[in-house]
Order: C-alpha cells, then structure tokens, then sequence
C-alpha cells in the first residue's frame, strides 16, 4: 500500500475516532454532497446539484477524492480559524470592551507561525496535488487516439490511426430552446448532431488544437479540461469505465456563440465502436493488423522471389561459362589432333626412296 493509500486509512480512523469529533462537526457540509452525489445523472449537469459530477475515470476519481478528504476540510478550517478570529477581536478588542488600546507593532512568535503554518499547509496541499498531476501526465500506451480541433462554434474529430475523418458535431437545434428539450427529454445546449465515440474500458488519447480562436475541450465526468489553441496540439488521456453517453461544453470565451458549443461522447462496448468505424469509413485494429500482416507477408514472398531470381541469374553466367569453357576445350582437343595429323606448312613431304642400281654383269648379259 502506497503512502497515499496509508493516509486515507489514518485519516478514516482519525474521523472515526472520537477525538475529531470536533472535526467532524466543522466538515459535516460533507455529507450533504454525498447525499446529492448518488442522485445525480451520470454524464451532465444535474439541476439543484451542488457536487462534482459522478467520476467516470480513475482520474476524476481521484480528483473527487483529491477535493473531498484534502482540500475541502482545509479551506474549512482556515474559513472557521479566520471566522474565529474575526469575531473574537471585534467582541474583546472594540471600543467598549477595551477603552485603551495596545500600542505595540511586532509579535516574533505570531510573525513565525503566521509565515510556518501557511507553507506546511501548502506543502502538504502539493506532496498529493503533484501526485494527481503525475497521474494525468503520465499517459499509458494508447489504445485509441482521437484529434478533436476547435472551430467557432462546433468541432470536428478525426481518429487518424483508424482512418476516421471530418466528423463534424454541432449543437441540435431543438436542444437549442429549453421547452422543445425538455419535451423531447434531451439535455440542454449539450445535446449535439454527430458526437465522438470511444470504446469503455479503453486508454484514450486525445489531442486538441484550434483552427481559429482558443477553445477548450471539457467534459467533466472525465476529469479532462484541455486548451484548443491554434498552431498547437495539446494532449491528454483518459480511460471510461462505464457505457453511457457524456456531456461537455467549450470552457474557454470564442466568440459570440460560445455558449452553443458543446461536446457530446458516447461510450460504447468495442463490437460496437468497431462497427460505427466501419460504418464510417475507417478500419479496425484488427483489420489493421491483418493487413499489416498481408503486407509482411507480400513483402517476404516478394524480397524471397527478388532472392531467388537473383541466385538464378547469377547462376545462369557461371553455366554458360563453363559450357563456353568446355566447348573452347574440345575445339582446342581437335585442331590438335587435326594440327599433328596434316604436314607442317612450308615443307615437302620427303620422296620414296629409289630401287637399287643392278649389278653390271647382270646388266651386260
């Protein structure tokens, strides 16, 4: 268990106790947002509502908790200790009460607490602010990224890994008046033409950017606020763990129609997203994967065809070199043998030899 998780037990012991009952008195405001907390609508804003919006992420979890168990018992007791305060001088210490006043101008012990206190409060604020931050800063591997871009007054998302492109969300007209949305029961000037889908349970990265003015993606069941700055791409991520359809609006002054900007996302199971990119023109992880794979494939039979033609046309020289070789040899065997059989040119061939001369006695008879 990590330190935060430690002091979340000691500080449920602590309210558990009846030591801080003292506390509990000064932070009872606590329960009334727990009571609102389980009756509001998941994704939107809920009328008479005074809490956070039901979390949807890990991240708005924690900023709930962040807010719940550190920061609102703080400004509580700083509320109460300068109420306190504030009160207690103006009984004692008015003119009444105390005719002559004190005439003194330091107090070294009030001096030091006074600049103490404040910066272990506010150290103690950072050591889980800074942990929050981490957490939203360190986005795990992706599985899912979404490119929403701000324009005045509506926006367009695009899934580029996925081949999604141009969906355009602008508000409904009829969630633009208050008495046909309430009739037609959809939220109003939240309810939008085309939306964002994302599949439940998976880690979503999204970038935002502007093509005209600064806008600002927010939908507050995230937990997620990011700027739509032109010339820019802000990143963010968040992981939705519950099917449903949430609500946003632009959170930064563009223009004149800026209250009519806003931002609807639909969470949905992945057979269901991988259907809606399919309807929309896009392709799957999986049929990704198994064209990437084709491709691998392709490419190795290919690189193997390009090898073996390469081996059979360097192998094709070699053996017709080796025919001329033994073709040259024979030709060579031949005129040889023809060269050793047909007389030498430039010389005769000798003469037969003559009979003998007779003797001269036969010669005389």
């Amino acid at each position: 268990m990590g330190i935060k998780g430690l002091f979340r037990r000691g500080l449920k012991k602590l309210l558990s106790g009846t030591a801080a009952k003292a506390v509990v008195a000064a932070t009872a405001v606590l329960a009334v947002p727990a009571i609102a907390f389980a009756q509001d609508l998941v994704g939107q804003p809920t009328d008479k509502s005074m809490n956070w919006q039901p979390a949807a992420t890990s991240l708005k979890g924690e900023t709930i908790w962040f807010y719940n168990a550190i920061l609102f018992p703080i400004i509580t007791a700083i509320c109460v200790l300068v109420l306190g305060l504030l009160l207690w001088i103006v009984v004692r210490y008015n003119k009444r009460a105390n005719p002559v006043a004190r005439k003194f101008s330091h107090n070294t012990v009030i001096e030091v607490l006074w600049t103490v206190l404040p910066v272990a409060v506010l150290v103690f604020i950072a050591f889980f602010s800074l942990s929050l931050l981490r957490d939203y800063n360190d986005m795990p591997t992706p599985d899912v990224v979404v490119k929403a871009t701000g324009n005045q007054w509506y926006w367009t998302y695009d899934y580029p890994e996925l081949g999604v492109s141009d969906v355009e969300a602008r508000l409904l007209p009829d969630a633009a008046d208050l008495k046909k949305a309430h009739a037609k029961n959809i939220p109003y000037l939240l309810e939008t033409d085309n939306y964002m889908v994302l599949p439940v349970d998976k880690v979503i990265h999204i970038e935002t950017t502007g093509s005209d003015v600064i806008h600002s993606w927010t939908v507050p069941a995230f937990g997620v606020k990011i700027d739509a700055i032109p010339g820019r791409l802000n990143n963010g991520w968040f992981k939705v763990n519950k099917i449903g359809t949430y609500y946003g609006q632009c959170s930064e002054l563009c223009g004149k129609d800026h209250a009519f900007m806003p931002i609807e996302v639909k969470v949905v199971s992945q057979a269901d997203f991988d259907a809606w990119v399919i309807k929309n023109g896009g392709k799957t992880k999986a049929m990704l994967a198994a064209d990437a794979a084709a491709s691998a494939s392709s490419a190795a039979a290919s690189s193997s065809a390009a090898a073996a033609a390469s081996i059979q046309a360097a192998a094709t020289p070699a053996a017709g070199a080796a025919t001329g070789s033994a073709t040259a040899s024979s030709s060579n065997s031949a005129s040889a043998g023809a060269s050793s059989s047909a007389p030498t040119a430039g010389k005769t061939a000798p003469k037969p030899a003559s009979a003998p001369a007779a003797p001269a006695s036969a010669a005389a008879h």
